[in-house]
């Protein structure tokens, strides 16, 4: 039998992860190196999409579902009901491609096939990694960079076995995949917001 938690115990649980996650935003909006370089993403994404470029959005597990909510915020409207569509697909939901890469090649093809197939020079890629250190986020970095995409990295504290090369990170920090998560969605939001602002028409 599982332990019997009481309403009180809930109570606490909540609020120590409400309080773990509003410290944890402190800690980001005090980062002045993450705050530009989460700034310069914006920007440098928005010069893309104003120049005929596409967005490529990419995580596993939870951040594959952060990659489609991201992509889905710049296919429709974010804020701005009335501006046109901003071109963003997120890899590895077209499940025929996926299962014939993962199967002939390598899971950790999944996403760097399709980018190499979909991608030109000088779109770019926001690729989300709690840890950064997945096989086949590493594999569509390389990829972007072969394919002189813009890349992105959204992911934790930083490891000094960080593997994936991006041109600019953004390095939450914090080592618990939930509380990364939730920041990565924040931080998400805020690029969709000023892609539109910057970039929508």
């Amino acid at each position: 039998m599982p332990a019997q938690l009481s309403h009180q115990d809930l109570s606490a649980m909540l609020a120590d992860r409400l309080g773990a996650t509003a410290a944890l935003v402190e800690a980001v909006r005090g980062d002045a190196d993450l705050l530009a370089a989460t700034v310069g993403a914006a920007v440098r994404t928005a010069e893309s999409i104003r120049n005929g470029g596409t967005l490529f959005i990419c995580g596993n597990g939870g951040s594959a579902g952060e990659a489609t909510h991201l992509s889905g915020e710049l296919i429709g409207p974010f804020l701005n009901k009335t501006r046109n569509p901003i071109p963003a697909v997120a890899l590895g939901f077209d499940t025929s491609a996926l299962t014939a890469v993962a199967n002939d090649f390598s899971f950790d093809e999944i996403f760097s096939r399709p980018l190499t197939a979909l991608a030109r020079p000088g779109d770019v890629l926001w690729a989300l990694s709690t840890s950064g250190r997945s096989p086949n986020i590493v594999r569509v970095l390389e990829g972007a960079a072969e394919r002189r995409v813009l890349s992105v990295l959204l992911t934790g504290a930083r490891h000094a076995d960080l593997l994936a090369p991006a041109d600019i990170l953004l390095s939450v920090p914090s080592r618990e995949t939930p509380r990364i998560q939730e920041l990565h969605l924040v931080l998400g939001h805020f690029l969709c917001e000023a892609v539109e602002a910057l970039a929508a028409s």
